[in-house]
């Protein structure tokens, strides 16, 4: 199935943990933060909700390895004065609900 999609298939070396660390890290992550809480029906819904995974991990989910910053942060406005703290927070729900994200109202 791979090889007539045109994926060459790189093999792990047997009992090297550390060979596939970055994808084991993804599995794990996209699996407890949305996986695990979604009742997927078919492979149309699945490729929707990784694919919005997808964007949220790339644009919004904050990453320990970034200082806690998204990796493409979105651009974000600067307020400055009194008015600043008193700024409304607006909660943008992510894959119907499951992952919030959180931003300055302008």
């Amino acid at each position: 199935m791979f090889a007539a999609a045109g994926v060459q298939v790189l093999r792990t070396p047997p009992r090297a943990p550390r060979a596939n660390a970055y994808a084991e890290r993804w599995v794990r992550t996209v699996r407890s933060d949305c996986l695990d809480w979604t009742l997927i029906w078919n492979e149309r819904q699945l490729h929707q909700v990784l694919t919005e995974y997808l964007r949220h991990y790339n644009t919004a989910r904050p990453h320990r390895a970034l200082d806690l910053q998204p990796p493409a942060a979105a651009p974000t406005l600067t307020v400055v004065g009194p008015s600043a703290s008193r700024l409304p927070v607006q909660r943008v729900d992510v894959l119907g609900g499951l992952i919030h994200e959180y931003r300055r109202a302008a």
